[in-house]
């Protein structure tokens, strides 16, 4: 069965990873924090709900940005190493061979079953087999990747940061601020849910983090806005 590439596929899988649920975490508390800021000084309903749009679009690019050029920066590296090993394995196959029997017989082989599956291995995929045993790496990073990690990321992040943009466009400017704060901790605790279980971690520490994470920048951000404006 082919692999369905499709962008909605490779969303959804983003969606079930750990990774998304930080994402839009980080986009939950970066918007709300500078939210809370911009309240602590006393600005008025339509500049936060500027603020908040602001943050959202600018974050979300700077996020995928950020991860666009990480997963491009670790594929020019693989690239490199890939490289530097097929001239090793074209000039000295037989080391190459060696190098990795002794790879296997370290991992529990006897040496004649090492230097077997060595063998087989350097007939099938003579590069695949070094990048393996050396570097630990299985596939190189298809091109596209960065391109898509970076959507992935921004799409995540804007998501998060959209729900503290809500409460600012529907929620009354008296109760704004405190609608926030719900938000931002019902919200942050359903992601952390959502990323323990997926990632198999610890629920209550994961949420009582991303509690202290959030409610610390949002106190910090409200008390700089009153103190120093």
């Amino acid at each position: 069965m082919a692999e369905d590439t499709s962008w909605w596929s490779r969303l959804v899988a983003r969606v079930r990873e750990t990774s998304w649920a930080i994402d839009a975490n980080d986009g939950i508390i970066a918007t709300a924090g500078l939210l809370q800021g911009f309240a602590g000084a006393g600005a008025g309903d339509r500049l936060l709900l500027f603020t908040s749009i602001a943050a959202m679009l600018a974050g979300g690019l700077s996020a995928g940005g950020a991860k666009w050029a990480e997963v491009a920066a670790e594929r020019e590296s693989e690239l490199e190493l890939a490289a530097e090993e097929q001239s090793e394995i074209e000039r000295d196959p037989q080391g190459e061979l060696a190098e990795l029997a002794a790879h296997w017989e370290g991992r529990g082989l006897t040496p004649e079953l090492a230097h077997e599956v060595a063998q087989q291995l350097m007939t099938r995929d003579a590069l695949a087999a070094q990048l393996d045993a050396e570097h630990g790496i299985e596939e190189i990073t298809h091109a596209s990747a960065p391109w898509w990690a970076g959507l992935e990321t921004a799409i995540a992040f804007m998501i998060g940061a959209a729900i503290p943009v809500l409460i600012t466009f529907l929620a009354p400017v008296a109760i704004e601020t405190w609608a926030i704060v719900v938000a931002v901790v019902v919200s942050l605790a359903l992601t952390s849910l959502v990323a323990a279980g997926v990632g198999r971690l610890s629920a209550v520490r994961m949420l009582i983090r991303s509690l202290i994470v959030g409610l610390g920048t949002m106190g910090v951000s409200y008390l700089a806005g009153v103190l120093f404006f």
